[in-house]
């Protein structure tokens, strides 16, 4: 969860509709609206999978179907 956020560094927490954004205090309109379309699509396809509806598939074709995103 960490990811990049160093010990001690100031975030901002961005709320939109029922997600929450974190993102460093120093840099947080970097890539917002990406952050934002991101937020949505994660939670809807934490929706469907949610009510059982996913697709199984290997890891390459998994690789190229993010790489589409």
């Amino acid at each position: 969860m960490r990811g990049n956020f160093g010990v001690g560094e100031k975030l901002v927490i961005i709320k939109s509709g029922d997600r929450l954004i974190l993102k460093k205090a120093s840099d947080p309109g970097k890539n917002f609206e990406e952050d934002i379309t991101f937020a949505k699509r994660t939670e809807e396809a934490m929706k469907r999978c949610e009510k059982g509806i996913y697709k199984e598939m290997g890891s390459e074709d998994f690789a190229e179907e993010l790489e589409q995103w």
